[in-house]
């Protein structure tokens, strides 16, 4: 290289000594871990020049907002305002706005448009707003892509929905409908005719000022390529994928495809030739991804869309070509050129070149569609995946496979696991299990793959490679024997993805039971071992020594040797509804710590949105399953030292048990006793026997003991199954009829282990306790309180730390209880408790503190807790697990703070169509933020603002309520919101009625359309209804219910909605304190020269923070 860099040109660079990087927020659908992964990446490469990194992120659980990398961290809103505010008390010279995703690009373009930029002599590094600008405007973009004869769907931008109606017929239906600056396809979806169309232009309206009606392409082929272009004009192709599924379902909820597959050589030089002449023609410097639709039947093509920044496919193509294109775009930002710039990877090559892949990389999304009621299901042009895998191997068979298997534990791979009534409509109108609806079509219907071609559209490529995996399936299932299993069709099986349990499930069907084990024993009896494999970017063409592997049975030899005997991290695998960003944050301080130890580490994670896939964060990167067969093949092969199961979450946790009963060394707590905590008997069990409280339960082994417990303690109770997370198919039952259908729900999430009902403490307040212990001692604790009353799961609460209302002897017990339990599971490492408050009562001299819950990992609140108190606890936990450098016991709660952070759940139901925004013990929010401020009031503000789409009300607007007039806070609020001049709208006369009598409170009546969208849209904006509030008891009995259409249609509006009475109360608190601000009103925005005090950075509020 050093030879290669004297003949390049000199090229002027940005001088630039201090940066701002715009991050994303708090993880939703359509805007999650990837941009913690770009920007870490950025400011990696930022570092690397000797630049000052400026980061404003209010996503507390994320790795870039960690000290090692930014130089100053802002917990604030990525909003105009704040963003603005930031700059002027910085001052950088430059501002990178392409690695925040959506959320970063739309602010940028906001505040170029606002002029302060200019004003503050900030430079945009990368591409310029005007690019930016020309790509998210539709007309603009498609004028552009007129100049240079490049084809575009016929569309037309409209910005009413009369306009859009009329472009319609002068296009001719079906048509698509996309919103302008938009992410994941927000607002998006297809209309058959004018009525379907009227609704969904309502809507996109809504929530963008401009949509875009064109023709639909349904049924073409849908391809990417991830292009990357410097200032100098240099370009080159990334990687080009291509959906396995037709165009019609956004990119992100598609089954995706690395090197595409079908594509002739002919139509991939054709696409890739126009994705360089497109990224030229419109200046972007930096990363950028073009989308195609492909017609299946001539060279007939059309551009759909290019995003000028980093994406969720960038982060895909990174990992699937080992090229880190973030880091690159960042230098490419600075003014590097991608000839000077190293392969990162070989270390021997430039950066400008095209990866070549030897193997074939499958990505499926993750859905955690069943989590929510009323929700329609289908999957269409706007994203609803919440997370995706990503598999490598060296046939579709294997990685689909290995795919599968990594979306969920339960699913073993291409099997029919949904057997839909009308399965013909399943397979033509795609559902988020349409994949094991074609599987049940083939395995069960004998549809072949003409058929499903028809109904599907999907290539018949891939369905003939379903159909390999399929004669398979048949072929053990008819043999019904392990021992008739011969070399030959064991390693076959093994090429085209089955998994050990699989193949002991199929062999079952003969009526002899056949164990997992059993078949791993045999398989490697036969000499049948996976071999482990490079990613070198280069297809074995340059040696490279890469620390990026898989496994694969599609090969003769391992590119590696097996003598460094390293420690092995579990990582948290797919991002699902509970267990998100935190638990890599997790899993990659362990990791980090370690190797800081001196141990070599070895990392084995398949999300590839994640930092702990990146091949830099540990000495062995295993981009592999987090099943027992393949821990244990990479276990055995590496010879490792250990393994952690404690720092990635629920998954780690579920095979912990079986890897200490099959002889591996797990480090940290004793597998046995993480299993007494997760088995609710035995955990109670062992509660009871060291004198801790609990509330009363039972085991419900039949309908009729569980109804006799509950009429004995009295309802309402709390049904739980064992080994879940995020409270999966636990609920409050209040009355007899709803027991029986939710004790069998509960039973079928987790059928080996027993359901447990205990007493549902009403109005309790609930606090987490989050903690770290050596050999039973307590070295670390922090208490965090919740906002909401016991009911709502602790990943949807509004956490509070310090603790604003507990009083010294109650902090002193919490101690003395997380001592006691340090003690009795003799745990060694992380863990964490949920425990309920409830008042004194007459004659009681103290409040009681029941212990609800106990994991013995990390949890979701570990990020948050050594941020705010800074103090790393998985820095300490690691030191518990590994058993060296174990520090001695501090106690933080001991400590008075001048601050306070609060945490608050980001939802996604905006996504989500027809689910209930109401909040229950089963968790529902995709991410968090966190904020900090002097009091409660001024951090909850900055908290509330900091949600993706969060809107400021204006003052004196209205202000809807409603809700269950029993519920004490409806009233409260009502007063506190009229005594600031908003104006109070209900849609019941009872409602109406009781503000009256109970707070004196004036209130309009509106009338109130629950069945016609559109109307409702009219009436919120006659009342300029600026957020709404509703308390209602429990979810909706119906669609037509008057809360729930208030609800939904408050988040379709894109409307702020408080719907739980003590965040109502705090919301009031917060907005008054900020209306009496100097200022008019205080809700007014940036203006220069005037900084809100919650403006400042992490190191302001925590100086001595090692977090």
């Amino acid at each position: 290289m050093a030879e290669w860099a004297k003949y390049l040109p000199k090229v002027e660079r940005a001088g630039v000594k201090k940066v701002l990087l715009v991050g994303s927020g708090g993880l939703s659908i359509g805007q999650a871990g990837e941009f913690d992964y770009s920007g870490s990446q950025a400011i990696k490469a930022l570092r690397e020049s000797g630049i000052e990194t400026i980061l404003i992120n209010p996503n507390i659980a994320t790795i870039q907002t960690s000290h090692h990398l930014a130089s100053q961290i802002y917990f604030l809103p990525i909003s105009p305002d704040y963003v603005a505010y930031v700059l002027e008390k910085e001052r950088p010279d430059g501002v990178l706005l392409t690695f925040g995703g959506q959320s970063a690009l739309n602010v940028g373009v906001k505040l170029d448009e606002m002029g302060v930029f200019e004003r503050l002599g900030v430079k945009v590094l990368g591409s310029q707003p005007d690019v930016l600008r020309m790509c998210e405007d539709r007309d603009l973009f498609v004028q552009a892509l007129d100049q240079i004869n490049i084809p575009v769907a016929k569309s037309e931008a409209v910005s009413s929905v009369p306009a859009a109606l009329k472009a319609a017929k002068e296009i001719g239906y079906p048509v698509i409908v996309r919103a302008a600056y938009a992410l994941g396809g927000l607002g998006s979806g297809f209309a058959e005719d004018e009525d379907e169309l009227r609704d969904l232009s309502a809507r996109s309206l809504s929530l963008s000022p401009q949509i875009l009606v064109e023709k639909s392409l349904k049924g073409w082929k849908e391809s990417e390529y991830e292009v990357l272009r410097d200032q100098e004009d240099n370009a080159l192709i990334c990687c080009n994928m291509e959906n396995f599924d037709p165009l019609g379902i956004h990119t992100g909820d598609s089954i995706v495809v690395a090197p595409s597959q079908t594509l002739s050589d002919d139509n991939y030089h054709m696409l890739r030739s126009a994705a360089l002449k497109v990224i030229r023609h419109l200046g972007i410097v930096g990363e950028c991804n073009i989308q195609y639709a492909l017609d299946p039947n001539s060279r007939d093509y059309r551009v759909i869309e290019v995003n000028p920044r980093l994406s969720r496919s960038s982060a895909l193509a990174s990992k699937a070509t080992g090229y880190p294109l973030a880091y690159t775009a960042a230098k490419l930002a600075l003014g590097h050129t991608l000839p000077e710039l190293p392969n990162a990877v070989t270390k021997t090559t430039t950066a400008c070149f095209e990866p070549a892949l030897d193997y074939i990389v499958t990505k499926i999304p993750k859905w955690d569609l069943s989590k929510f009621q009323h929700v329609n299901r289908e999957v269409g042009s706007s994203m609803k995946s919440v997370g995706e895998v990503m598999a490598i191997g060296r046939t579709f068979e294997e990685s689909l496979q290995k795919a599968i298997r990594q979306v969920a534990p339960n699913y073993d791979g291409f099997e029919a696991y949904h057997a839909p009534a009308d399965l013909d409509r399943a397979l033509s109108v795609p559902e988020d299990t349409r994949l094991f609806a074609i599987a049940h079509a083939m395995l069960n219907e004998g549809y072949d793959v003409e058929r499903l071609h028809d109904l599907t559209k999907i290539d018949r490529f891939f369905l003939y490679k379903l159909d390999n995996i399929v004669q398979i399936h048949r072929q053990l299932k008819e043999l019904g024997s392990l021992s008739a299993v011969d070399k030959e069709l064991m390693l076959l099986a093994k090429q085209r993805g089955f998994s050990d349990k699989q193949m002991a499930n199929l062999l079952s069907a003969g009526g002899s039971a056949v164990k997992e084990a059993d078949v791993r024993k045999h398989r490697k009896a036969l000499g049948i071992t996976p071999f482990v494999k490079r990613i070198d970017t280069v297809a074995g063409e340059y040696p490279a020594h890469t620390n990026y592997l898989f496994t694969t049975y599609n090969a003769s030899s391992h590119d590696v040797e097996f003598d460094e005997h390293g420690t092995m991290v579990l990582g948290s695998g797919v991002y699902r509804i509970g267990s998100s960003v935190e638990f890599d944050w997790c899993a990659v301080t362990c990791a980090r710590k370690v190797r800081e130890m001196g141990h070599r580490t070895i990392m084995i994670n398949y999300n590839p949105e994640t930092v702990s896939t990146d091949f830099d964060e540990a000495d062995r990167l295993y981009f592999e399953e987090l099943s027992f067969e393949r821990v244990m093949d990479i276990y055995e092969m590496e010879g490792s030292e250990g393994v952690v199961v404690s720092v990635g979450g629920q998954l780690p946790q579920n095979i912990a048990l079986r890897l200490k009963d099959t002889g591996v060394n797990v480090l940290g707590t004793d597998p046995k006793m993480i299993d007494n905590a997760e088995d609710r008997h035995k955990f109670s069990g062992i509660l009871d026997s060291i004198g801790v409280d609990q509330p009363e339960w039972t085991e419900a082994t039949s309908v009729a003991k569980a109804k006799e417990f509950a009429n004995k303690v009295s309802y309402p109770v709390l049904v739980r199954p064992s080994y879940v997370l995020s409270g999966a198919a636990m609920n409050v039952i209040w009355d007899e009829s709803t027991l029986e259908n939710h004790l069998t729900a509960a039973a079928e999430v987790n059928t080996d282990y027993p359901v447990v009902i205990t007493k549902f403490i009403d109005n309790a307040q609930e606090i987490d306790i989050d903690a770290v212990a050596h050999k039973g001692e307590l070295l670390i604790h922090a208490v965090s309180e919740h906002v909401e009353n016991a009911g709502v799961h602790s990943g949807d609460a509004t956490l509070v730390l310090p603790p604003f209302s507990l009083d010294p002897n109650d902090m002193a017990r919490l101690k003395t209880i997380a001592q006691k339990v340090a003690k009795a599971f003799e745990i060694s490492g992380p863990f964490n408790m949920q425990v309920i408050r409830k008042p004194a009562g007459e004659g009681e001299h103290e409040a009681a503190l029941k212990v609800i819950e106990c994991n013995l990992r990390a949890s979701r609140s570990f990020p948050f807790v050594s941020k705010v108190l800074g103090v790393n606890f998985i820095d300490i936990a690691t030191a518990a697990i590994v058993g060296e450098q174990v520090p001695a016991p501090v106690d933080p709660m001991a400590q008075q703070r001048d601050y306070v952070a609060i945490k608050v759940p980001q939802f996604s139901w905006t996504r989500l169509a027809g689910a209930d925004p109401f909040l229950g013990v089963e968790m529902a929010s995709t991410g968090e933020i966190a904020s900090f401020g002097c009091d409660v009031a001024e951090a909850y503000w900055a908290a509330m603002c900091s949600q993706t789409g969060f809107r400021v009300p204006e003052p004196r607007k209205g202000v809807l309520l409603g809700g269950d007039v029993n519920k004490p806070e409806l009233a409260q609020v009502a007063r506190r919101l009229s005594d600031l001049e908003f104006k109070i709208l209900v849609t019941d006369s009872g409602v109406q009625e009781h503000l009256k009598e109970a707070a004196g409170v004036k209130s309009t009546k509106i009338s109130f359309p629950v069945k016609d969208k559109r109307k409702l849209r009219e009436v919120f904006d006659e009342w300029d209804v600026q957020f709404v509030v509703n308390l209602a008891k429990s979810r909706a009995p119906n669609l037509l219910d008057q809360d729930y259409v208030a609800r939904r249609n408050a988040v379709d509006f894109g409307l702020p909605l408080i719907n739980n009475g003590p965040c109502a109360l705090l919301w009031c608190e917060a907005l008054e304190y900020k209306m009496k601000q100097p200022g008019s009103g205080g809700l007014s925005g940036w203006e220069e020269g005037k900084l809100p005090p919650e403006v400042k950075s992490w190191r302001e509020w925590v100086p001595e923070s090692t977090a």
